[in-house]
């Protein structure tokens, strides 16, 4: 009878962990077009990482326990890189901006900008960017 509640238990954990990632994809796809900032990225990705390193640390007497043990411990170290790829990446947004500040960094073709949250615009006739105004 254990084996069931816990098979049940591993099946209403698969099925949350799947409707949060299509949660996830949805606000990828609302922010599409807004520009991250490298501030914020660090700071969330410090905080969860610091997060995620303490819960590993934890769950490190039981990565070979039962199959929830074990996921929650995979889901961890998995969490723990996930955050250092935050980190980096917000190193790239950091470098990117300020190459760009120092003009070093140059596009020869002009992007689209959004207006409101996931419309990208051009203005035709003189093939550049439009900025959004409001």
């Amino acid at each position: 009878m254990a084996l069931r509640y816990r098979a049940m238990a591993a099946f209403a954990k698969g099925a949350t962990m799947g409707l949060f990632g299509l949660w996830v994809t949805g606000v990828t796809a609302c922010h599409a077009c807004t520009v991250p900032q490298a501030f914020t990225m660090r700071a969330v990705g410090t905080a969860a990482l610091l997060a995620n390193a303490i819960s590993f640390a934890l769950l490190w007497a039981f990565r070979q326990g039962d199959s929830n043990m074990r996921s929650a411990w995979i889901w961890r170290r998995n969490d723990v890189l996930g955050n250092l790829a935050v980190m980096l990446a917000a190193l790239g947004v950091f470098g990117h901006r300020l190459a760009r500040y120092r003009g070093c960094v140059h596009h020869d073709k002009p992007r689209p900008r959004c207006l409101g949250r996931s419309r990208p615009i051009m203005d035709r006739d003189a093939g550049v960017g439009v900025a959004p105004t409001g």
